[in-house]
């Protein structure tokens, strides 16, 4: 199974196919970070907000309300406004870079999403299978593998799955 998620992934990477990784687990947070940005790849690594790809407009609007923070902070905008407001803003911007940084740069649904357990992370395995995105999961005896495209048995509590 891994041997055939591999030949999939190479295959899709050369069309350029986008990726999206899901881990949230503490443990593998700050490895799917590692990972996808080595790959050049989209991520979620904090608490997955709900509705993320099946309400993609809203979640396209948070991203460019993210976008248009960190240019104010870059250009140095914040600095002159009054403090209430410069603290309420930074506020905004620290909670959107937690939830929203692994993606800020998608454009568009992922043509692939990679989930690293089934079990934690169901509710974007039901967006995907609700948009008809492919899903790669690693799965664990509590998982049902007739739910994922291409499963992989592995253990899903382990940091080195």
């Amino acid at each position: 199974f891994l041997s055939e998620a591999c030949d999939l992934i190479f295959d899709a990477a050369s069309r350029g196919n986008r990726f999206l990784i899901v881990g949230t687990k503490k443990r593998v947070a700050s490895l799917v970070a590692r990972a996808a940005i080595r790959a050049r790849c989209h991520y979620v690594n904090k608490k997955r907000l709900g509705g993320m790809l099946t309400n993609w407009s809203t979640t396209e609007k948070r991203l460019h309300k993210f976008r248009d923070l960190r240019m104010e902070q870059k250009m140095g905008r914040l600095e002159r406004l009054p403090k209430r407001d410069a603290a309420r803003l930074k506020r905004q911007l620290a909670h959107l870079q937690a939830y929203l940084g692994g993606i800020k740069y998608m454009t568009g649904l992922p043509d692939i999403v990679i989930i690293l357990d089934q079990h934690k992370e169901y509710m974007a395995l039901r967006e995907c299978i609700t948009l008809g995105i492919p899903t790669i999961c690693l799965i664990d005896t509590n998982c049902d593998p007739d739910l994922v495209d291409l499963p992989i048995p592995a253990n899903d509590d382990n940091r080195s799955s």
